[in-house]
């Protein structure tokens, strides 16, 4: 579906100040929703919201379902006296400019441990029944995550092929014994996700009234270690033994001679189909509650994927394999509705790919930071850029732009000087003029390119294994010269939103 001409900011929530040891969905939120307001943009964009495990990427969760507890504000808990303010108070010093997950995982898990213990023995009755009414409503994929995450405690954190074979293959004597014994972690798992979605509900609701709609992330496949595989072993290409017998990845190109190996276990497409795609439908309806647009990560892999035999070492062995192409879409939009979903089609995209996207009407994506690498030619540069579609300077993968055109040499960098000819302001800021001033409908630009930072405020690096989703803000960053500059530049580029009094919006009260 096609989106009004607009303009926003991508920000993970992670990158949020304030909070402890790492951005929450506390104050710090909601004040940055007002600078989005005040600054013309109507949307903002995130990653992932589930629960991270090794390697703290918001693209392998432990499930496709649940929210991530590390979000979950304290100060909200303390004010209902689910925590001690003191203890909140006593919390080690964190780095402001950068998220430390080991430590910060440890001490954020303990208080809500103590927070759910305390809640379970002293929650008024409305309280309660507000929680219980949560579980009931959610519990096609609570109750599975609950005792996945409760055995995996239970386990050392073990990834759950390693447990006992009856607790693996789900046997339901085993299950319901081991729901007995982890009763207290389970209620615990239940009580972190009904708080997660209070707060976030509260927020999206916020941003909403502000005019601002979110723009969420799901990868097109899972994590092994997840809820998912677990308790819907059949969805997908595992063996007798539950283990995968083809994984994902992508074949070597231009950039890497070896491919790259992700490793995530494969759909039964078949199965899939079979079923109506129940599962699908269940996880966009679930991503839907908690985002108004959807980017659907590696479209392309639903036209055709790269299917690699476990246990080679790289990418390179692999085959391509027909996906369900636009029959998943067709059951989606039957279901669900108009689809309001931005196919992530970067890289090489076959025609087949190219029109299962424009059946739907899909807008894909651009990157500027890719548009000087031939010549007039390139598909990223703005004269060939496509009104349904959205441009973006760089996105979580990139440099920042003032690290990608430090970089930059040879024909590219030239390339890139004849383009943009005389500039009389940062390159930066030329860049994201460049993006504005471009007829795709959606322009969106990373926080780190707005404040103009360098390599250190990257994101993610692909590839690299730990030190990545870390980076943090200041609120002090985001000054009145951003916000005139921002709204300048959507006014003068047409992509301000319409002129409507707004109304008068509160904080949400706790309750």
């Amino acid at each position: 579906m096609r989106f009004p001409r607009c303009a926003g900011i991508l920000l993970h929530p992670t990158s949020l100040p304030g909070g402890v040891g790492i951005g929450d969905l506390g104050e710090a939120a909601y004040r940055f929703v007002d600078f989005l307001a005040d600054s013309g943009q109507t949307l903002w964009q995130i990653l992932p919201l589930g629960p991270t495990g090794y390697g703290d990427s918001p693209y392998a969760c432990f499930s496709a379902f649940a929210g991530n507890p590390l979000l979950i504000n304290l100060a909200w808990l303390a004010s209902e006296g689910d925590i001690d303010p003191q203890e909140l108070q006593q919390a080690p010093s964190f780095p402001q400019d950068s998220v430390d997950y080991g430590p910060v995982i440890s001490f954020k898990l303990a208080m809500l441990q103590r927070a759910a213990r305390t809640f379970r023995q002293n929650a008024a009755a409305e309280r309660r029944a507000a929680f219980e009414r949560f579980c009931a409503e959610n519990v096609d994929w609570l109750e599975d995550y609950a005792l996945f995450m409760a055995l995996k405690d239970a386990h050392g954190g073990g990834v759950w092929n390693t447990w006992e074979w009856e607790l693996a293959s789900r046997e339901p004597a085993a299950l319901a014994a081991w729901r007995k014994r982890l009763d207290e972690t389970i209620f615990a798992q239940r009580y972190f996700q009904y708080q997660f979605f209070r707060q976030w509900d509260a927020l999206k609701k916020y941003t909403n009234q502000k005019g601002i709609k979110i723009m969420g992330d799901i990868p097109i496949f899972v994590a092994y270690d997840s809820a998912d595989v677990w308790a819907h072993p059949a969805l997908f290409m595992l063996d007798e033994n539950l283990l995968s017998t083809h994984v994902a990845g992508v074949p070597p190109d231009y950039f890497s001679p070896t491919g790259q190996l992700w490793g995530n276990p494969l759909y039964r497409w078949d199965v899939m189909a079979e079923r109506g795609y129940a599962w699908w439908i269940e996880r966009i309806r679930q991503t839907f509650r908690t985002v108004d647009i959807l980017r659907l990560d590696h479209f392309r892999g639903f036209a055709a994927y790269w299917q690699i035999p476990a246990g080679e070492p790289t990418a390179v062995i692999g085959k391509w394999v027909k996906g369900p192409g636009p029959a998943l879409f067709e059951v989606l939009r039957a279901a669900l509705g108009e689809l309001p979903i931005v196919a992530e089609d970067l890289g090489v995209i076959t025609p087949d790919v190219e029109e299962m996207r424009d059946r739907f009407a899909f807008p894909g994506m651009n990157i500027l930071q890719f548009a000087f690498t031939s010549d007039a030619d390139n598909v990223y540069l703005p004269h060939n850029l496509r009104p349904n579609s959205v441009v973006y300077t760089g996105t979580h993968d990139n440099d920042t732009t003032v690290g990608w055109y430090a970089a930059r040499q040879g024909e590219e960098l030239a390339y890139a000087q004849r383009y943009l000819g005389p500039i009389n302001e940062p390159l930066h800021w030329a860049l994201i003029r460049m993006a504005y001033r471009s007829v795709c409908d959606v322009a969106i630009v990373p926080l780190q390119d707005i404040l103009g930072l360098g390599t250190e405020a990257r994101m993610n690096m692909p590839g690299k294994l730990g030190g990545n989703w870390s980076w943090r803000f200041a609120l002090e960053d985001l000054t009145p010269d951003y916000r005139e500059k921002l709204l300048e530049m959507v006014t003068t580029y047409g992509r301000s939103p319409k002129k409507v009094k707004p109304k008068p919006v509160e904080l949400p009260a706790a309750d």
